[in-house]
């Protein structure tokens, strides 16, 4: 069992980003699988060394089963860190060496932010062309050449223009944590909030930190960047004691989330919320800490239908009477973390990629 995999940039071993990370996730869980994996990973120099070996092994009869890709989120040709375009044939020629070759290519397309309006503000607007261009290249050579084309979520397919609804399919994020029900189940005093992850436009929390700011009764931690902190704390009131702001990462990260009692992705609802399916929520389940999220939103219908936490309507109403249940009915948190052991053995890494698999074996 031997496969290829793609994708446009060198593979960042201690990567803390999403887009970082899952590339790994995946490349770990096919060789899991029993996969030979042969990488076409890097700038476009040592992709285009990688893909030349390949050719020569397929001219030599070796047999691959399919192609995954997991692209970036900039246009492929700009990947170099010039981000001038001047191997613009490269990937694509060979994705159609490929399929002429009968292997079967599956892509996954991390998101399509470039098409609303927020995108590229401050820039230059021929740089804003440039760039929208280039999505629109890839997208057109998808059309051509894939067999599927994985998405964060099936609502995500709308806003994907050139390509055949036809070959879309979900490929959301995954874990890989095995907690083996071990919970946390000594609440006492506050109720404790973990929350991870970005702080922009498109995670705002203005509520959740406006309810706790009210409380004596419940702590927030929330882990971010600190630049990206930095860019957004002036929007927010300024925070009482119960609201601590750590820029943490890895097995620090980690300690914090598992000294929680819930976790939260209560954030405001927005058109860009419904279709994006979040790291974090995978990484919650896999955790085994119960989920607040918010109603209209994509994140808040997963929780909903699995039974996983809380969807809420966003207002602080509903916030509050959320936070009285459960601080005088804490055994509803261990009952949503037995129902999260069941849920989260269907996503993992290693389920997302024997879906591949199944997908794309001829």
């Amino acid at each position: 069992m031997r496969i290829i995999f793609h994708h446009p940039l060198p593979l960042q071993l201690n990567a803390t980003s999403a887009s970082g990370i899952r590339p790994l996730k995946m490349l770990k869980a096919f060789e899991d699988l029993g996969y030979i994996v042969d990488t076409v990973t890097g700038y476009s120099t040592e992709r285009k060394s990688s893909i030349k070996a390949i050719k020569k092994k397929i001219e030599l009869g070796v047999k691959y089963d399919f192609v995954y890709s997991e692209s970036s989120t900039m246009p492929t040709i700009l990947t170099d860190t010039h981000h001038l375009p001047l191997n613009p044939l490269l990937d694509f020629n060979f994705f159609r060496f490929c399929k002429n070759s009968n292997i079967p290519i599956g892509l996954f397309y991390r998101d399509i932010y470039w098409i609303f309006d927020g995108y590229g503000q401050g820039l230059n607007p021929l740089k804003i062309f440039m760039a929208k261009l280039s999505y629109k290249y890839d997208l057109y050579s998808y059309s051509l050449y894939l067999t599927k084309l994985y998405l964060p979520s099936m609502e995500m397919g709308q806003y994907i223009p050139f390509i055949s609804d036809n070959i879309f399919a979900a490929l959301p994020p995954g874990h890989d944590i095995d907690i083996q029900d071990k919970y946390r189940n000594d609440i006492t005093g506050k109720l404790k909030i973990f929350y991870v992850g970005g702080m922009s436009d498109h995670y705002q929390m203005h509520i959740l930190f406006s309810v706790i700011n009210q409380r004596d009764d419940i702590e927030l931690i929330l882990c971010t960047r600190e630049s990206e902190w930095d860019a957004v704390k002036s929007e927010y009131p300024e925070l009482s004691k119960n609201i601590k702001i750590v820029h943490k990462s890895g097995g620090d990260m980690q300690a914090l989330m598992a000294d929680s009692d819930i976790v939260s992705i209560f954030v405001k609802p927005q058109e860009y919320r419904e279709f994006a399916a979040p790291v974090k929520l995978y990484e919650y389940l896999g955790n085994r800490k119960p989920i607040i999220a918010s109603q209209g939103t994509l994140a808040g219908s997963f929780v909903a239908k699995n039974k996983i936490g809380w969807s809420l309507p966003y207002k602080e109403s509903a916030l509050n009477s959320l936070f009285d249940e459960l601080i005088s009915s804490p055994k509803l948190i261990e009952d949503i973390q037995q129902q999260m052991s069941v849920i989260a053995e269907l996503h993992t890494w290693q389920a997302r990629a024997k879906q591949v698999v199944k997908d794309l074996s001829l």
